[in-house]
């Protein structure tokens, strides 16, 4: 086997044992006394440590054999689980994800991984509680206001200290006239967090971004960089006033450390000696009940699983099955049409065969290119648990529909609009505590994200039980922006607001920040998923709630389409988008303001003439008394397309027109018919607005 493939057994299985290793750490957060979990997570760790070092990622190696030392004392419940070693290997899971990151952008792996060796190493000591007692906070009155670090920032200070980094203790003051102060404060934290770490600010992370500050903000920072080199980034910052910058050692530290009174003491070693009492008695049980089981019963939570009766296949060879597939359908359907001009009976039925036969072939291969969402969705609630506690509030994220499966294309590229609409929910939907209470609601926030087929879609919803979105909010601001007029703002319904929160550019948000999008709306979100064939639209509650749906189709290969011809051009419509043919008299056509119009169904829906859409050159369909229609539709919202007939149904290749015809109106890619000629696919969502 080459190296290369040694290398990629060695990312996926990395990716596999990373996520296990965040998901089996949230659920240990939620029941930190449940030994059979930190057993999966030894697992996972060690596993991973062995095929670094085997790999030769000496630091993926060197740090993953820290976070065992830590795990193996708490499985066998030399100590317990806490805050500040949740903190040390979360943090370390993030290093791990970067290393690995590195690697598949054809990286070494390699990074300083010594402040958090440094950290996990002080757990295996005791050091860090010696450090500072347990749950106490460190005031450190220098120079000015002071700022409060709690016990696990205090200890992360000390070991980089002892590390041989520089610690700085900063005071940065931007201009009296300055308007966006949040903005400045971001961009100084971007240029710091490019040179080392910041372990904390005063005023918090998220005061800072809603302007809850007068004119400075104070943090600690760790780096290898220079005072003279810090100061120099901070102050290249536009409105920047001031930057003081003060370098902190061990005895400056000790100094500035608030004392434990002997009561404080005492109540916490008679607290920690309950805690210990308890976790023991509980801990007694699961290893009796783990001695006495079978060997062959796996243990709850995890434990060994059955055989694989799965294979890994690289994603190129199931392009290059699918590109072989498509070319077959290709012939296929010149076959039936030879067919039917031969007329042979023998023939024919040999074609029928071969059809029935790559019918459930073609069933299969798109079967094979299919994942469960579940491969995006995994990665949210490390995500949701981070944003929630950077912004002090609670939020409960319950998934459904992970096993719902989608097209690998589509697959890899809605994890971003994904990841946009759960930072908005978190960030703008979910109220803080303090609000949550005050209207009657619990404390904990709940965010639903859903999956589940519907026809040739899959949907996905992102449901929230936050403030939801104010109607005349949205169009104070859509009026502001120039995106309708007071006459239309009038006539929208409530839903058709809520959408204009797509528009390009629009955003609520009256600070900036940086949870979700500094002020970019969700346009990014809207443009991504069409260009999936996919849209997406927001309902909403004021007072309970928003929900966002995304609409996608199931696959972007192989699609059914409806064949029509104007003149000597056919083109083809994906089925999934139309509602019926039928034909219509000219009589039955109005106009209305300058545009065309049809009585459809008690309603009356638009009329668009294809043909002078695409400029077709040989079918004038003014000199035909009745015409051929296809009725679409996107959403809630319908046209009818005149087209001069009809040829079929079939299943087609849907082909991209290539880098060169970019930005064609309508038109979502291409196919090859039975007979060779080339036909284009229209893309109905583009004439409907």
């Amino acid at each position: 086997m080459e190296l290369n493939q040694y290398l990629s057994m060695f990312i996926d299985e990395s990716k596999e044992h990373l996520q296990s290793l965040n998901e089996n750490l949230l659920n240990l957060e939620s029941s930190p006394k449940d030994v059979s979990i930190v057993h999966n997570i030894f697992r996972s760790a060690h596993t991973l440590k062995g095929m670094s070092a085997t790999m030769g990622f000496e630091d993926i190696a060197s740090l993953t054999h820290e976070m065992e030392n830590v795990l193996d004392l708490v499985r066998n419940v030399k100590i317990e689980m806490d805050p500040y070693i949740f903190d040390c290997i979360f943090k370390s899971l993030d290093a791990l994800e970067t290393m690995v990151e590195d690697i598949i952008q054809g990286g070494t792996g390699s990074a300083d991984v010594a402040p958090i060796v440094t950290a996990l190493g002080s757990i295996v000591t005791g050091e860090y509680k010696k450090a500072q007692p347990a749950a106490a906070a460190v005031a450190v009155k220098e120079p000015a206001k002071g700022i409060e670090v709690d016990e696990f920032q205090y200890s992360i200070l000390q070991q980089s200290i002892d590390s041989g980094f520089l610690v700085f203790y900063i005071e940065v003051s931007v201009n009296e006239n300055c308007v966006l102060k949040a903005a400045r404060a971001y961009m100084v934290f971007d240029a710091m967090e490019r040179m080392g770490e910041i372990v904390k600010s005063t005023p918090s992370v998220q005061d800072i971004e809603q302007e809850k500050f007068d004119r400075s903000f104070s943090l600690y920072f760790i780096s290898k960089v220079d005072q003279a080199t810090l100061e120099k980034e901070i102050l290249n910052v536009s409105e920047i006033a001031s930057a003081v910058i003060i370098a902190v050692d061990t005895e400056s530290l000790a100094e500035l450390s608030r004392p434990v009174t002997e009561v404080e003491t005492a109540r916490k070693e008679i607290a920690a000696a309950v805690a210990a009492t308890a976790v023991t008695a509980e801990i007694v049980a699961p290893k009796v009940a783990e001695v006495a089981a079978p060997a062959a019963k796996p243990a709850a939570g995890g434990g060994a699983p059955v055989a694989s009766r799965t294979i890994r296949v690289d994603i190129e060879r199931l392009d290059t099955l699918m590109n072989l597939f498509s070319e077959l359908l290709i012939d296929r359907v010149r076959l039936e049409q030879l067919a039917s001009e031969v007329r042979r009976n023998d023939l024919t039925e040999t074609v029928e065969h071969m059809s029935r036969v790559s019918s459930d072939l073609q069933n299969i291969v798109l079967k094979l290119r299919m994942v469960p969402v579940d491969s995006v969705f995994n990665r949210f609630p490390r995500m949701i648990r981070d944003l929630a506690k950077s912004l002090d509030k609670k939020v409960d994220l319950v998934i459904t529909g992970a096993e719902t499966e989608l097209d690998r294309t589509v697959i890899d590229e809605i994890g971003d609009p994904l990841v946009h609409l759960l930072r908005n929910a978190v960030d703008h939907g979910i109220e803080s505590i303090s609000d949550r209470i005050a209207a009657g609601k619990p404390e904990h926030g709940t965010i639903q994200l859903r999956a589940f087929h519907s026809g040739n879609h899959v949907f996905i919803e992102i449901e929230e039980d936050g403030r939801g979105i104010y109607r005349d909010k949205v169009l104070k601001t859509a009026l502001k922006n120039g995106l309708v007029t007071q006459e239309q703002a009038a006539k929208l319904t409530d839903l058709e607001v809520y959408n204009l929160l797509f528009a390009s550019g629009f955003s609520t948000a009256e600070k900036i920040s940086d949870i979700s999008g500094r002020g970019v709306g969700l346009d990014v979100v809207k443009t991504k998923i069409q260009m999936l064939g996919g849209h997406v639209q927001v309902d909403s509650k004021p007072g309970f709630g928003s929900k966002f749906s995304v609409q996608l189709p199931l696959t972007l290969s192989i699609i059914s389409a409806m064949l029509v011809r104007l003149g000597s051009e056919k083109y083809a419509i994906p089925l999934s988008s139309i509602v019926e043919t039928s034909s219509i008299q000219k009589s039955q056509i109005r106009n209305i303001q300058g545009s065309k119009m049809i009585d459809y169904r008690k309603s009356v829906i638009p009329l668009v003439s294809v043909s002078s859409l695409f400029d077709v050159p040989d079918f004038n369909e003014d000199a035909e008394d009745e015409t051929e229609i296809v009725v679409v539709r996107k959403g809630d919202k319908q046209v009818a397309l005149m087209v001069d007939e009809f040829i079929g149904q079939q299943e087609i290749v849907l082909k991209t027109l290539g880098k060169y015809l970019t930005g064609t109106f309508a038109i979502s890619g291409a196919t090859i018919l039975g007979d060779g000629q080339v036909a284009l696919i229209i893309d109905p969502n583009a004439l409907i607005k």
